[in-house]
């Protein structure tokens, strides 16, 4: 049995179909598919059904499945441990973020880099999450901030946040943080929201079927930075989380109101990828990023719930949170 053969399973079994696994892999497809034929013949089980449109998983893969996901876990841990945790590293990382994550979270990520690691190179890439996850197994990035990602299987993941969703008008519109709004009120309101499949667009569409209507949307926009210059124009209300309109809020560019009955909320998590190592630098990104967050969500920054003991987990100490608060009364 060989790495290369459980890293194909990994693959082949998240996108069920070869032809997928291939391009994403950068492999000829009948390598792979020798790849899956030498397994089943050395475990001596059959690990996919194929059909027309692919291949699924077999309960007997299913349970391969898990062991080859902690079988490549368990490799970059080894690695990890024999190496010097206290020296600047070196070398080039990617993070992956979703528009409206970057927009807030990226300054305090290269403020750690260049006090931490001033040799590395960092490089951000701005995606909505589809793409990100996307890149991540493609190898593309390293790392990356997600939410709700429909599959996870194949993903190392740390739950970072339950992030809550505003109501956002231009100035003057009236929408005060102390009041919040009826999501009913929204069945006639003028919004300005990202096109279906979005996953955003998704959760507030879910939110309307619950009280039995549909949302008005006569402009739709998938940039983040869009939506904010079209809310600012005065072209109608959008929903997005508060963090990253933060300043905007602050210099009253725009206003904005929480929503109830019922609150659009979705999962933030951080991912990293289980079929290769993990950089450190890429480690280091994760925990720079949640404490980043711990230190927002206690300040009010970041409106929502911290996720499965995100402090914790993470080695997050005091210090290390009131020294991304400091980072953040200096913007």
């Amino acid at each position: 049995m060989e790495l290369s053969q459980l890293r194909t399973l990994i693959h082949v079994a998240e996108l069920g179909s070869l032809s997928k696994a291939s391009d994403r892999l950068h492999i000829a497809q009948p390598a792979l598919s020798r790849q899956i034929r030498l397994l089943e013949e050395e475990l001596g089980v059959r690990l996919f059904d194929r059909h027309g449109r692919g291949m699924i998983v077999t309960d007997q893969g299913q349970d391969v499945l898990r062991h080859a996901i902690r079988v490549m876990s368990e490799l970059e841990e080894i690695r990890a441990s024999v190496s010097d945790c206290d020296a600047p590293l070196r070398g080039h990382v990617s993070i992956g973020m979703p528009p409206t994550a970057a927009d807030i979270l990226t300054e305090p990520l290269v403020a750690a880099f260049r006090e931490a690691h001033p040799d590395a190179t960092l490089r951000i890439v701005s995606a909505y999450s589809g793409y990100l996850l996307d890149w991540m197994h493609r190898g593309e990035i390293d790392a990356a901030i997600l939410y709700d990602p429909k599959s996870a299987r194949t993903l190392r993941v740390q739950p970072l946040l339950e992030e809550v969703l505003f109501l956002i008008g231009p100035p003057g519109a009236g929408l005060s943080l102390d009041v919040p709004v009826d999501f009913g009120d929204l069945e006639h309101e003028r919004l300005l929201l990202p096109s279906p499949g979005h996953g955003l667009r998704a959760i507030l569409d879910k939110c309307a079927d619950e009280r039995g209507f549909s949302l008005h949307v006569p402009v739709e926009a998938d940039s983040y930075s869009t939506l904010k210059t079209l809310v600012r124009g005065g072209h109608g209300s959008t929903i997005l989380p508060k963090a990253p309109i933060h300043r905007d809020l602050s210099l009253g560019q725009l206003c904005a109101a929480p929503l109830f009955n019922p609150v659009p909320k979705r999962r933030l998590i951080m991912s990293y990828p289980t079929d290769r190592p993990v950089p450190r630098l890429a480690r280091f990104a994760g925990q720079t990023i949640a404490s980043n967050i711990v230190g927002m969500v206690n300040e009010g920054v970041w409106p929502g719930k911290l996720l499965d003991g995100l402090v914790e987990k993470d080695g997050i100490t005091p210090a290390s949170t009131a020294r991304r608060l400091e980072i953040t009364r200096m913007r």
